[in-house]
């Protein structure tokens, strides 16, 4: 049984350690292909040196969304694996405004003309959630543009509809025009300052719905976990439409009692990149190797399902809306991708040690989809992974736990927030 647990701290004592080999990346990407091949001679590597994925949290300011190089290049064999969230958001977006214009004879619950909509955003800082959030408003043309961007804050409450930074959008459909207005949203942060968090987001519901039911015909949420919350808490008897995003098997389930839909952001394909990457660096082949280019086993990845930016060092997967027509297809959250389920060879690709940490252990995607996957992936590519559980508030939490960074041969880092990038590579410095 693979450990989850955390490491007993160690101190802080940094040195060279293991063998392993390194690797560089190319453009269009693909590499250059100057390192493929098989694995280089054996040399002893510092821990400065060693392969680091960044993962579901993407190093940057958490206030701009600028991205952290300095992070992103911490050494040559450094990436981030995520999902592309702009796709992603304009997916969500599109299937809520979809889904209105379909049921548009019965979604006005009160029939005043205006489909009135809540929002659960979960973290103001980070960049998927800023996404999601903009990609709601400019499909449901409720956004405010400010500074180049459609702005991505709270609005509070806005029943009448005079807030500054929403306005209520417009919507023809059968000849016929309606207002979209956003009743509210607000971040769903618990008192201990953990984000994302779904019982806030079911509290929250309550007060909304007190204040101003029968005006709640949609609800859009950031990610299904809060999304779930809202639904079992509220919306389910209600018969108002929820729209989460992570396609979590719960969610997916749920789309067949109301749930309105969700959106797969592949997470089979993103944990098997934040393993395979590590690898390949770890064996000192293209960067490419089982992700573009198939490996010795026949691993490949098709162009529909990711994409690379050389400039970001960034793979990202792509998104899938989840619905009442297709979502039978996604009822197993924790399945593998079947284009790349094939083992490693031990001789070509011998086992290696990698420290792989999940900021929050309560997230319900981190915990339930993705480490899973994780999990199935790490005996395929013959990775022994030791799993740290934050508790989602503070990376001290977690970087206490990596007081010996010289027993990993590989790195990869979830952060709790996407600034603190300098958290973990001081202690690899």
């Amino acid at each position: 049984m693979k450990k989850k647990n955390a490491l007993l701290a160690l101190g802080l004592a940094l040195g060279m350690t293991v063998t392993l080999t390194a690797c560089g990346s190319g453009g269009d990407g693909k590499t250059d292909g100057s390192n493929s091949g098989g694995n280089q001679a054996a040399s002893t590597v510092a821990n400065k040196d060693k392969p680091l994925v960044w993962f579901n949290r993407q190093p940057s300011n958490s206030s701009t969304g600028e991205l952290d190089m300095t992070a992103l290049s911490f050494n040559d064999n450094t990436y981030y694996v995520g999902f592309d969230a702009q796709q992603g958001a304009e997916v969500q977006g599109t299937m809520i405004k979809d889904y209105i214009e379909k049921n548009i004879d019965t979604i006005d619950r009160n029939g005043d003309g205006v489909i009135g909509y809540v929002l659960a955003i979960g973290d103001v800082g980070h960049n998927d959630s800023i996404a999601r959030t903009r990609g709601v408003r400019e499909a449901l043309g409720t956004g405010v543009e400010k500074d180049g961007g459609v702005i991505s804050e709270p609005i509070g409450t806005n029943v009448d509809g005079k807030a500054k930074s929403v306005k209520d959008g417009t919507l023809e459909v059968n000849g016929k025009s309606y207002k979209i207005r956003e009743l509210a949203s607000q971040e769903m942060k618990n008192n201990s300052g953990a984000t994302w968090d779904a019982a806030t987001a079911g509290n929250a519901i309550g007060t909304w719905a007190s204040s101003f039911d029968e005006q709640i015909d949609v609800i859009a949420s950031n990610n299904d976990g809060m999304g779930m919350s809202i639904f079992n808490s509220w919306s389910k008897d209600n018969k108002v439409p929820t729209f989460g995003y992570d396609a979590n098997s719960d969610a997916v389930a749920a789309v067949a009692e109301g749930y309105g839909g969700t959106v797969s952001q592949h997470a089979d394909v993103q944990a098997y990149l934040t393993l395979r990457v590590l690898r390949n660096a770890l064996d000192g082949v293209d960067i490419d190797t089982g992700i573009g280019t198939a490996d010795d086993a026949g691993n490949v990845l098709g162009e529909d399902t990711y994409v690379y930016n050389k400039d970001q060092r960034s793979y990202y997967a792509l998104n899938v809306p989840v619905t009442a027509e297709n979502y039978k297809d996604f009822t197993d959250s924790t399945k593998i991708y079947e284009p790349v389920s094939k083992q490693l060879d031990k001789e070509k690709s011998p086992e290696k040690k990698v420290w792989l940490n999940i900021y929050n252990s309560s997230d319900n995607f981190l915990g339930s989809t993705y480490q899973p996957l994780l999990e199935a992936y790490d005996d395929l590519l013959n990775l022994k992974v030791e799993y740290i559980a934050g508790d989602g508030q503070t990376e001290s939490n977690i970087t206490n736990r990596l007081g010996n960074p010289s027993e990993y041969d590989a790195f990869a880092i979830n952060m709790v927030k996407t600034d603190n990038g300098a958290s973990y590579t001081s202690l690899l410095n």
